[in-house]
Parts: structure tokens; C-alpha cells; sequence
């Protein structure tokens, strides 16, 4: 089928890309390269320029391309940035997400796949691991903002019978995530790492996340181009793992005898969050297959030949 992907030269979305590729799919890419690289564009891939806020842009995309699904991931990842400028970030994603949404609907696009986020939709958990049931209650701006979106897309399926489905991921790791970026951890405590930099952690260090490598995010949006349609599905390893012991991962993977500089804390962040993934199982016929070890492993030798 013809896949536009909004933010394909991204860390997430040219790894998407790859795989919908070699699945036998006609890809095209729609990225602004603020944060994306041109070097992560595949090749065989079509490349379109512009924002998803462009309306006259992201219309010559879909009239150009005709795409059959579209897999929206271009977006204002970071947390922190969100709740300095909450206005940035719900023009971007929000206003950005009904953008690509109209001119998806006006040229019939069957389908949207939606990267929303498992770590910052569902705030401080009432229990763990936090399942799709769980209530809906962000602390950060960025959460607010994900969620948002996933109800424009009921009500566009309600009303104009496009299908969906709704990946929340889990924090993203891997292989093309930039290390001097503001968001994503292991990039950033990596690359700190192979520099002999000293890392911060903010807090105590206690907090928990669920780390999920890149190759099985992508693999999930390969396999809800025909299944799970109409969901809201947990993407991530079900498993809770803290700064401090993360910390201790990588200071083995990349060979670091340092210890943490420990910073206060910062406005927007949960103490800890991992997700119930079996719904992911059962309607996708996902589940992770690259442990945190491995992944780490896979990401370090990365950083180190990039």
C-alpha cells in the first residue's frame, strides 16, 4: 500500500520507514528536518519538505501521493518544552495532528496510525503496570496534547468513517535518537558516556520508566496497518526499570567508572510508569523481542560508529 509518514527522517519515524519498506510497501516522508536528518531518509523513500502546520504544503503531499495510510509521527516530543511553551507544542501537535487529519479525510485515506505516548497520557498511575483502562490524567502539557489527538480521531472515524489505531508508546530508545537532544535519556547519558561527560540525573534517580527499543516500536506499526483498528493500544515491554539502575547499564555497556551528578527534579516528570502491553498481544499479535541489555547493547555500538 502507499504510506505517508509525517516525520519519517525522525528518530522513530525513518526507523518506521525502513521497515514499512522492506515489508514491500511505497512509502513517502513528510518532515520539516528541524529535528529530523536527511541521512536517515531511505533512499527508496519520496521526500516532501514542509510542516504539518502548512496546510497548502501538506495538501500538495496528499494530492501528490495518494496515500492509502497515513502514519502521523511528526510532532513536539519534548515534556520539558512542552510546559515552557504549551502553545508551541498544541500547534504542533494538536493543530498540527487536524491538519494532516482534514487532508487525510478529504482525499481518503482509509487509515491513521497515531504515535500517541503510554508514558505521559495516563500522569501518576494508580497502579502499574498501567493498562488502557487506566485513567487519563497527564501532569505535563505534552500528555495533554497526545490525548487530544486520540479523540479527534474517534470522532473522525464517528463521522467520516476513518479507521485508526492508536500506538502509546512506551520511551523510545535506539539506534538514530540524538544524543545532544533533549529528549530520550539513553541517547543522551550515551553519548555523555563515550565523551567521558558526567551524566545528571534528575532527582533521585528512583523514578521508573519502561524502555522500548526502536526495532519493536516499528515493528508494532507494521503490524497495525491491518489490525487493531479503532484502539488506543500500549506499546511498551511491561517492564519498570529506574534512572539509577539504567544508569548502572549503560556505565557497563560503555565501559564509564563515573558516578551521576544528581540535579532537583523537574516540573511536568511522573515518579514511575511501565505498561500493561497484553492488549498490544491480542489485537496486534505484538509483543517485545529486544530486551533493555540487548537494546542497550545494540544502541551503544550505534552511537560509537555514527
Amino acid at each position: 500500500m502507499r504510506i505517508l509518514v509525517t516525520g519519517g527522517a525522525g528518530f522513530i519515524g525513518s526507523n518506521i520507514v525502513d521497515v514499512f519498506l522492506a515489508a514491500g510497501h511505497e512509502v513517502a516522508v513528510l518532515d520539516n528536518l528541524v529535528t529530523g536528518r536527511a541521512e536517515h531518509l531511505a533512499p527508496a523513500a519520496h521526500f516532501y519538505q514542509g510542516d504539518v502546520r502548512d496546510a497548502d504544503t501538506v495538501e500538495r503531499v496528499f494530492r501528490d501521493f495518494r496515500p492509502e495510510t497515513l502514519n502521523h509521527h511528526a510532532a513536539q516530543i519534548d515534556v520539558r518544552k512542552s510546559t515552557v511553551d504549551p502553545i508551541f507544542d498544541a500547534e504542533t501537535n494538536i493543530l498540527g495532528s487536524l491538519t494532516v487529519l482534514q487532508a487525510a479525510r478529504r482525499h481518503g485515506v482509509a487509515k491513521v496510525l497515531y504515535a500517541s505516548s503510554g508514558g505521559a497520557v495516563y500522569g501518576e498511575p494508580e497502579y502499574l503496570p498501567a493498562d488502557e483502562a487506566h485513567p487519563i490524567r497527564p501532569i505535563c502539557e505534552y500528555g495533554v496534547s497526545k490525548h487530544t489527538v486520540e479523540h479527534y480521531l474517534h470522532v473522525y472515524h464517528v463521522n467520516y468513517g476513518l479507521r485508526y489505531t492508536a500506538l502509546r508508546y512506551a520511551n523510545v530508545y535506539g539506534p538514530r535518537q540524538n544524543i545532544h537532544g533533549d529528549a530520550g535519556v539513553i541517547a543522551l547519558f550515551t553519548g555523555q558516556m563515550l565523551a567521558g561527560e558526567q551524566p545528571h540525573i534528575y532527582g533521585d534517580g528512583e523514578a521508573v520508566r519502561d524502555y522500548l527499543y526502536v526495532g519493536d516500536a516499528a515493528r508494532a506499526n507494521l503490524c497495525a496497518l491491518t489490525q487493531g483498528d479503532g484502539l488506543m493500544v500500549n506499546i511498551g515491554t511491561g517492564v519498570g526499570t529506574s534512572v539509577n539502575a539504567l544508569y548502572r547499564l549503560l556505565a557497563t555497556a560503555t565501559h564509564y567508572a563515573h558516578p551521576p551528578v544528581y540535579v532537583p527534579g523537574r516540573i511536568g516528570e511522573i515518579a514511575g510508569i511501565y505498561l500493561d502491553n497484553r492488549l498490544a498481544a491480542q489485537a496486534l499479535g505484538w509483543s517485545p523481542e529486544v530486551n533493555l541489555r540487548e537494546g542497550l547493547t545494540r544502541t551503544v555500538a550505534y552511537v560509537r560508529a555514527d
